[in-house]
Order: structure tokens, then sequence, then C-alpha cells
């Protein structure tokens, strides 16, 4: 569905123009039918990313195709859906006008239009607010309208920038369901997120871009068996004797409920455990803390400073 090879872009910056690389030969693709996350830290190129796949911003070398065709092609705009990051839209329009107005860009017509819009309006939970004007909607009903807007021409792929931003726990439960019900009808959706338990819940695999590099990418089962496994272990010992006989710069210490809570990860497990038995400790419960999303992301970020 997408492929972007070896994407680099500079901006300009400054009085004189200075050119400062943004994008440093990013490379992933998007296969049919899956939603793929895009993670990283603040300005690490996510949005960059996806306006030039959108062909608003021109790049300096590299590649982007979809659908098999180079993205320059006026006619794929047609079959893609866009949520900007911070969406702007006509203010003194309403929900209804907003709609009607990106379906007729888009070459909706009569008679699917109006049942089309009646649709995306009760799907995002925006069906009261259709006639009220968008400067006195919320941040959380910009974004759901927004989300409508995107959807409005019924497109192959979508690409949501942050679609959960604003959202209040029922909103982001039903924005959810929503992206899933895309997926069933086979729509493919690119999309980021900074709530990574979204991302988990929703994306088949995951791309994560770190100082302008894509340095992971792969489906979340596979990228997770890469992380170390972190244990955490509750006993009974004295305090003072543990600190006398392990190294506090690998194992945390930490007391709960009377007991002692230990934190280290799988290299200091064996060594550990033996220590533990000859100092006759009582080792209550230990257990690997669950792999995520989260644990990947702060991996990744950990190493920026070699990208």
């Amino acid at each position: 569905m997408l492929n972007v090879d070896n994407l680099i872009i500079d901006y300009s910056t400054g009085f004189l123009g200075k050119k400062s690389r943004v994008l440093k030969g990013v490379n992933f693709s998007v296969n049919d039918g899956e939603i793929f996350g895009f993670i990283g830290p603040n300005g690490a190129g996510k949005t960059t990313t996806f306006k030039s796949i959108l062909g608003f911003i021109t790049q300096v070398s590299g590649s982007i195709s979809i659908f098999g065709k180079s993205n320059s092609d006026v006619e794929l705009k047609s079959k893609i859906g866009y949520l900007p990051e911070s969406p702007y839209f006509y203010d003194y329009l309403t929900g209804n006008e907003l709609l009607q107005y990106m379906a007729k860009l888009h070459g909706v017509e009569q008679p699917i239009l109006s049942k089309r819009i009646e649709d995306l309006l009760h799907k995002v939970g925006m069906s009261h607010a259709k006639d009220v004007q968008l400067r006195k909607y919320s941040k959380g009903m910009l974004q759901r309208i927004g989300i409508a807007q995107a959807l409005v021409n019924d497109p192959d792929f979508l690409i949501l920038d942050e679609p959960m931003s604003g959202l209040d726990p029922r909103g982001r439960r039903e924005i959810h369901e929503l992206i899933l019900e895309q997926k069933k009808r086979g729509k493919t959706i690119l999309l980021s997120s900074h709530i990574l338990s979204d991302i988990e819940s929703l994306c088949d695999r995951v791309g994560v871009i770190i100082n302008g590099v894509v340095v992971k990418t792969g489906i979340l089962a596979d990228l997770f068996r890469e992380i170390k496994t972190d244990y955490e272990m509750l006993l009974n010992c004295d305090k003072q004797t543990l600190l006398n006989n392990i190294d506090s710069n690998t194992v945390s210490i930490d007391e709960r409920a009377g007991f002692l809570i230990l934190r280290f990860d799988e290299s200091d497990k064996s060594h550990l455990l033996k220590l533990l038995l000859d100092l006759n400790a009582e080792i209550v419960s230990m257990y690997p803390l669950r792999k995520s999303l989260e644990g990947l992301f702060i991996e990744e970020s950990e190493k920026t400073n070699n990208y």
C-alpha cells in the first residue's frame, strides 16, 4: 500500500534560511489492510513524514509510492483520508457544512452524500452538534469532526496524526472502535499516537522513528522479544544485610506493605537468586514485568545519541 524509501527532508531555519535535516533517510512500508503505528518522541519527524507522504513537503531525495504509484499522482488523493495533528477548519461553518464542503471537494455526489454524512456524524457522536458552528466546538468535538472529514470520501488509505488527541475516555473508546471497523472493511491505516496503549491495542505493526531515522519496524510480538525482561521480587530479608551484598546500581530496592521489593533485569537474575539463597532470604514471589511498547519506546529513545 505504502512504501517510503530513503526519504530525506530539509527545512530552512533562521533569517538566512540555513538548512536543517529533519528526516535522514526514512525507510518503512505499510501493507495492504493493516494498521501501522508510527511512534517517536516529540520532534522525531512523524508529522513531517506524514506531510511528505501526502505531498505537502518536497523531499531532498528518496521516493514515496502509494498503491504502487508515485505520491505525486493527483488521482491518488481521492483514495486517501487525512487527519492532521492540529486540524484547522473554517470556524464559521457548522459540522454538517464542513462535511458537505469536504465531500464535494472529493467529488462525492448526491444521492449518497447526505446519507454518508449522516452516518459519519452518528459514528463520531456529533449528530447533536451538526448545526453548531465549529468555533463553538470543544477540542474533543473538533477532533471528532476531523475524523469524520477524513472518512467522508470513504478512503482506502487513512493517515491519522494523533487521532485520540483531546478525546475523553468515552471518545477514545468510540474512535478506537471506529478505526477497527475501518480495518474490518479492508482499509489500510497509518497512525501516530503518544498514547502507546492505543497503539498496542490497535496496530498490527509499528515503526519507531528517533531523530529523523526509523530505527525499528515490525510486528509487536517480535519487537517485544527484543526488549530485556525486568523482574519484580517480593521478599522478607533484613534491608541493611541486603544493601551490603548487592549492587544498588543494577538492582533497585523499595519497601511496600512490610516487604522488600527488588527490581532487576534478566542479566542479574541467576546471580541474585544465588545470593538471596546464601542470605537465607525468604522469596515470597517473583514475576516478569509485562513487556510493553512503552518499554520499547524508552529503550530506543535512550539510544538517540547514536543516530
